[in-house]
């Protein structure tokens, strides 16, 4: 792939930094990622994720844009209030870089969907708001081996890990979260969400997403970022494989 004049004016800030250059410009032109959920996470990801030149993008949820989203979901303005989330944010993207391709899917990602929906990608990006969603990511990612990058919210909390189970030091998802966790969904309806959190975790979630594709600085996979935004603390623990794992120990 040559980048044209436009493109090498576009990318400029990527290009001149030695640790990406022209060759990590041209790998985000080819990648495929695949983003799940356009919602808090999802607004500022797509965002950051088109900017940089990834050359396609999909992106599926079932959604649609509600007045209540706004408080984090900058992606959308008040005028998108009842339209399918998927489909302003491919009008968003075409706006901001032509160069990206956007295929999208109006619904819930689920068992029937979920492996042709990830298929072909260069990395799986989970941006959902609940726990079985999640599951159905990770292990959907992992069977295909596709680079998990996960991002959750919660209130003034949020957390950030890079998942390659199949790899010998790399644990999975399912090594964070265990077997099959009893926990209950709570939405940021029920206990509230900081709006600018989820632009902080989005950023960072595409960070670690160029990362994983344009291969510069130290590895994420086997750590786990928290960030406590009421006491401004980015602490970053080491995330083992788990020998017992069910999904990742064989």
């Amino acid at each position: 792939m040559t980048l044209s004049d436009d493109q090498l004016d576009r990318y400029a800030r990527h290009i001149v930094l030695k640790e990406i250059g022209g060759d990590g410009q041209q790998k985000l032109l080819g990648a495929t990622v695949a983003i799940i959920g356009a919602g808090g996470i999802g607004s500022p990801l797509i965002q950051y994720l088109a900017a940089a030149g990834i050359g396609r993008l999909k992106l599926i949820d079932d959604d649609m844009v509600a007045l209540s989203n706004l408080q984090r979901q900058t992606l959308f303005g008040t005028a998108d209030v009842g339209a399918p989330k998927v489909a302003k944010a491919k009008s968003a993207i075409a706006a901001l870089n032509p160069d990206v391709a956007v295929d999208t899917v109006e619904a819930r990602l689920d068992e029937t969907n979920a492996e042709n929906f990830l298929s072909g990608s260069d990395v799986a990006i989970d941006g959902s708001d609940n726990f079985a969603t999640r599951l159905l990511v990770a292990d959907t990612a992992h069977r295909l081996r596709i680079p998990l990058v996960s991002s959750a919210i919660g209130q003034f909390e949020g957390q950030l890990g890079v998942f390659r189970g199949w790899e010998a030091d790399k644990p999975c998802y399912r090594c964070f979260v265990g077997a099959d966790p009893d926990r209950p969904d709570i939405s940021c309806a029920d206990q509230g969400v900081l709006g600018a959190l989820a632009g902080v975790m989005g950023s960072l979630a595409a960070l670690e997403t160029i990362r994983q594709i344009a291969d510069f600085g130290e590895d994420m996979a086997g750590k786990l970022l928290l960030v406590d935004a009421l006491s401004m603390r980015f602490r970053s623990l080491a995330l083992p494989k788990d020998p017992g794992c069910p999904l990742c120990a064989a």
